[in-house]
């Protein structure tokens, strides 16, 4: 793939950044950092070049002065709430950022439970994270926030919650998911500090929308696409535009809440640090890309992605149309529709003429390979077999796997393990063609060529089942489906 974002760049310019607000601070900053600090996919999907945990990389390189505070809404807790791109809880999620922080060499303070009010899963949790040794420290809801500015700055409002100790120069706060309490923590944060005698800052770090690029740029309509179930919208900071004459780009959250946060730092200190939201953001990713075509037209076929995506949510009944319709004005907005992506087409093309479902692959050099269903394999795992004898070198024509490798399996999982459809769904291929890769030379050449999967397109005519979109998410292919499921059964796994 052409490369369209500086990584190196990008690790210099931010730590760089980070550093500089610390030091306009007096020595102690806390850093609200949104978005994803691990897998970030949605970003190397429409920065091509850049990598998925380049943050956390970049925060490597101020771990001798930073620790991490992680808050989590306790509501959250109680109501099993889980993240939809990696399947667990909120509260599982808290330990895995935990133990993948630590992996990094990067110092974990504690744990916040925020909105807390003796929720039993919250406390049950807060034991669990005290056994494991973890500090956690309880923030309770605040009436009217954040526009009741003389109970917040009092001793019933961010006076209440528990101070939360930090020993760093840098406190990142960050969250298993959207609406845990990150601003807020880092604001009762900075109302403690000053009671106490100690400046603090606070700063924001948000990957998305990139502030210094144009409103309706790709990148910026990408992302709302992304957050169309969240009906989030970017615009024109009004309080850039006064304060500098200048274009910024924000969020409208950020922005209506602004004159509140205003008021709050000139009950906390005497004044506001910032003339804008945008004044609050330290993201330094606008200035790092190195191709605004090759991102331009990324970010395109990631919002034509988002659309099929929320098309099948939508069948599933797990979200209305609402995100339908604003992705649908987003791809008007960017001259843009399903037609253009070619693996689509490829795929209902296929599956029309072979009258059951299909799916296509486009690989890094422009090959459309597809796949049909037959009695021994899903369109899916059809279609892996095929690409990865083409990357191979393979002829079509040559068989992989016999069916007296492929037979079992199905006899196991129909007679033994209660399956209905004996097709090989894409795990049990693979597993089935390590095997055979022992003794026969093409299966083993095409195993060797799955690594060149990765950011290949596919297109599926119905919704494929958990297990086939995992593995494809492993490999690093981008999937999109028809909003139509392979069966009328009422249940769907």
């Amino acid at each position: 793939m052409r490369q369209g974002f500086d990584c190196s760049k990008y690790v210099k310019m931010q730590s760089e950044q980070i550093k500089k607000r610390i030091s306009e601070f007096g020595g102690k900053l806390y850093l609200e950092f949104g978005g994803k600090l691990f897998d970030d996919y949605h970003a190397s999907r429409v920065l091509p070049g850049f990598k998925p945990d380049i943050k956390i990389n970049m925060l490597e390189e101020l771990k001798d002065e930073a620790e991490i505070v992680i808050a989590i809404n306790s509501n959250d807790i109680e109501k099993n709430k889980v993240r939809g791109d990696i399947g667990i809880t909120y509260d599982l999620d808290v330990l895995r950022l935990i133990d993948a922080f630590r992996a990094y060499g990067l110092y974990v303070g504690s744990v916040v439970l925020t909105h807390f009010s003796e929720q039993p899963a919250a406390i049950a949790f807060r034991k669990r994270l005290e056994n494991l040794g973890v500090k956690t420290y309880k923030h309770y809801k605040i009436e009217n926030y954040p526009a009741n500015i003389q109970l917040i700055m009092s001793d019933d409002g961010f006076g209440r919650n528990e101070y939360v100790e930090t020993t760093r120069s840098l406190v990142v706060v960050t969250a298993p998911g959207p609406g845990s309490g990150k601003m807020a923590t880092c604001l009762s944060q900075i109302y403690h500090e000053y009671k106490r005698g100690v400046k603090a800052g606070y700063a924001k770090f948000e990957t998305f929308p990139v502030w210094n690029l144009p409103l309706k740029h790709p990148l910026n309509v990408a992302y709302e696409a992304a957050t169309a179930d969240l009906q989030d919208t970017i615009m024109i900071d009004p309080f850039h535009l006064e304060a500098y004459g200048t274009t910024a780009i924000n969020y409208n959250r950020d922005i209506e809440v602004f004159p509140i946060l205003c008021a709050m730092f000139e009950r906390i200190n005497g004044g506001s640090p910032y003339r804008s939201p945008t004044d609050m953001g330290v993201n330094m990713l606008g200035y790092c890309i190195s191709d605004d075509e090759v991102c331009r037209e990324a970010s395109k076929a990631e919002i034509i992605r988002r659309y099929y995506a929320a098309l099948c949510q939508e069948r599933r009944g797990l979200s209305g149309k609402e995100a339908i319709y604003k992705i649908e004005l987003l791809m008007k907005q960017c001259g843009i529709s399903t037609s253009d992506r070619k693996v689509a087409q490829a795929a209902i093309k296929k599956a029309g003429e072979s009258h059951a479902p299909a799916a296509a692959i486009e690989l890094s050099d422009g090959r459309i390979i597809t796949g049909k269903t037959s009695a021994l394999l899903g369109a899916s795992s059809a279609m892996l077999i095929n690409a990865l004898k083409a990357l191979a070198g393979i002829d079509d024509s040559v068989m992989l796997m016999s069916p007296t490798i492929i037979e079992p399996i199905q006899n196991l999982k129909v007679n033994h393990l209660g399956n209905h459809n004996p097709r090989l769904h894409i795990d049990e291929l693979l597993i089935a063609l390590s095997i055979c890769a022992l003794n026969d030379k093409n299966a083993k050449a095409s195993l060797e060529q799955l690594k060149n999967l990765k950011d290949c397109q596919m297109h599926s005519s119905v919704i494929l089942s958990e297990v086939d979109v995992n593995i494809l998410g492993k490999f690093g292919i981008n999937l999109t489906c028809e909003p139509v499921f392979e069966s009328h059964r009422l249940y769907q796994k």
